[in-house]
């Protein structure tokens, strides 16, 4: 009967499983400090509870304690989303658009590429079926687009910071489609990378 095990056989694999308290706390002492860290323990060390910390131990001091976070940490156009309102979404579609001359597509004077730094204008085309162009509320900061009409709204966060100011849209009637052309704010562009 080899494989039935003996009482002797099982007293065995029990002792070897569930050992005694006190061999763990023998074998915890001969553990180094470091090996008994855990996730608690990454940072600097927290203050005494007792003791009053003027300067704070975080790198971090918010100005006014009463506020949960500054304006700075609220991303921009989140005032906008309003859970409750039950008008959908439209389709859009965002298209990176960049002026290019033949200097630039044959000799390649201005070092232009295909890429997304090389562009200049963001074109938003937003499909508004059944919608009039004096129903349209369009507001644009620099890093959110907002658009309202009685049947949809939609409230964008722009891939790329744009001037505001400058910027143009026209709705096209016969395929009830917005487009917003929005040039590119791009400080970094007058350093070359190359």
């Amino acid at each position: 009967m080899e494989g039935l095990a003996s009482v002797h056989d099982l007293q065995a694999l029990s002792a070897l499983l569930s050992p005694n308290d006190e061999d763990e706390e023998d074998d915890l002492q001969q553990v180094k400090p470091v090996a008994r860290m855990g996730p608690g323990h990454i940072g600097s060390p927290a203050a005494p509870s007792g003791k009053n910390n003027k300067e704070g131990s975080s790198a971090y001091v918010k100005k006014n304690s009463k506020n949960i976070w500054d304006e700075d940490e609220v991303i921009e156009g989140a005032h906008f989303d309003d859970l409750t309102d039950p008008r959908p979404q439209p389709e859009y579609e965002i298209v990176l658009k960049q002026s290019v001359g033949t200097e630039d597509l044959f000799l390649g004077l201005s070092r232009k590429d295909p890429s997304s730094m090389c562009c200049d204008s963001m074109l938003v085309r937003v499909k508004l079926p059944d919608t009039k162009a004096s129903d349209l509320v369009l507001d644009v900061r620099e890093t959110f687009l907002d658009l309202r009409t009685p049947k949809y709204k939609l409230g964008l966060h722009l891939p790329h910071p744009v001037h505001k100011q400058e910027g143009n849209a026209r709705f096209i009637v016969e395929r009830e489609e917005l487009e917003i052309t929005l040039p590119m704010n791009r400080p970094m562009d007058c350093i070359s990378l190359t």
